[in-house]
């Protein structure tokens, strides 16, 4: 490592020289290797032996667990609908071969993902003679997981652009963007290009194949609509994840495992994830006891391991930028996206999701939620102080 940095010293481009953005990528690439060296010199500041890059750097390492399964399942579903299980000549069903697939499917989508966002913030901290900013290390993994596998990878680059540019950087970059930029990325292809994000064709990679027959494709979501709970995977296999689904989001051990490290880190917020998930609940026993259709009557245990529910508790509602901020907020914070998500699921047959525009309706919310919490504590205090 002493040879790497003595390296990067030697090729650092002057920060008024004819190249500023060589000198952002030098920079953002030396930070990233490197703790640096400089430190605050007026006003309070707090020293720790973490800072933004780390914490975003463990939250990629949460999502781990979640790519790799996702990669493995993108290839199990792939041999699934193309009845691939012979060995000899053909391609065989076993494991590596599954994962190869896909690695095939997802890698190119993570690599777009990084190549055009990191490069929007590359540009900006160039123009704007800044540090180049470390909040594209999430979302840059974030915004592959929640893809269909087969979108195009010049949709996922646009999008990238647009979330980069309108979610983040119009509102003064990493720390000042309203909303999640992941989750930005996905409601511009989903209201730009639906019939790519959605219907039944889209969360199976089929390749140069044909589908066997009484092959559907359609996600357990899309089926308890027609069919209620007889026509969805069990909960335990709905837990376990192979299902069709977006690349990350299906299963729901390889999301607890990030959730347990997110935790045990404090860097994810346990109520906000907790709070979320009692949201769903409510509102899903409220439908199992008055429900009146198939997909009503689908547990609302089995409710909340479908679809995105898990994905966007642990990783989506708990953006620290974009979430609530007061304790009790959190909590305010959760219920409503919990709620809203198993609303729009249920109560719209042609859109059996919800979590998405949930979690962007909460960070619209997050602001108003803490003020009112701020508020409500300041009255409490000057009550007990005139009563005093």
């Amino acid at each position: 490592m002493e040879a790497l940095e003595k390296f990067m010293q030697k090729i650092k481009p002057k920060a008024d020289g004819k190249f500023p953005l060589a000198h952002a990528v030098w920079d953002g690439t030396y930070t990233f290797l490197f703790v640096p060296g400089h430190t605050n010199h007026n006003g309070t500041h707090i020293k720790d032996g973490i800072d933004l890059k780390r914490t975003m750097i463990m939250v990629v390492l949460a999502l781990v667990p979640a790519l790799l399964f996702g990669i493995y399942n993108v290839g199990h579903q792939h041999f699934l609908a193309t009845g691939q299980v012979v060995l000899g000549d053909h391609v065989c069903n076993l494991f590596w071969a599954k994962f190869i697939f896909g690695a095939m499917k997802v890698l190119p989508l993570i690599i777009v993902s990084y190549a055009v966002g990191l490069g929007v913030e590359f540009v900006f901290a160039a123009i704007n003679k800044h540090a180049i900013q470390e909040g594209f290390l999430v979302s840059g993994m974030l915004i592959p997981l929640i893809m269909p596998v087969d979108v195009p990878l010049w949709m996922v680059a646009v999008a990238t652009i647009f979330a980069v540019v309108i979610g983040k950087e119009v509102f003064g970059g990493t720390g000042m963007n309203v909303l999640n930029v992941a989750l930005v990325t996905r409601a511009f292809l989903f209201f730009a290009y639906p019939t790519k994000m959605s219907g039944d064709q889209v969360w199976v990679s089929l390749g140069d194949c044909k589908a066997v027959d009484g092959f559907s494709g359609a996600t357990p979501l899309g089926n308890a609509v027609q069919g209620g709970v007889d026509a969805i995977p069990s909960l335990m296999d709905s837990i376990i994840g192979f299902i069709p689904g977006s690349i990350g989001e299906t299963s729901v051990i390889a999301i607890g495992l990030g959730a347990l490290l997110l935790v045990i880190t404090g860097i994810g917020s346990l109520r906000i994830m907790l709070s979320m998930f009692a949201g769903g609940l409510l509102v899903g026993l409220a439908y199992n006891t008055f429900g009146s259709n198939p997909f009503h009557q689908v547990p609302a245990i089995h409710q909340l391991m479908l679809g995105g529910f898990a994905f966007g508790a642990v990783f989506m509602a708990t953006d620290p930028v974009t979430a609530s901020q007061t304790a009790t907020g959190k909590i305010i914070y959760g219920l409503f996206i919990g709620i809203i998500a198993m609303l729009i699921r249920v109560s719209n047959p042609a859109y059996p999701e919800g979590v998405m525009l949930a979690i962007l309706l909460g960070n619209v919310f997050a602001p108003l939620i803490d003020n009112i919490v701020v508020s409500s504590n300041i009255k409490k205090r000057l009550k007990r102080l005139k009563t005093a």
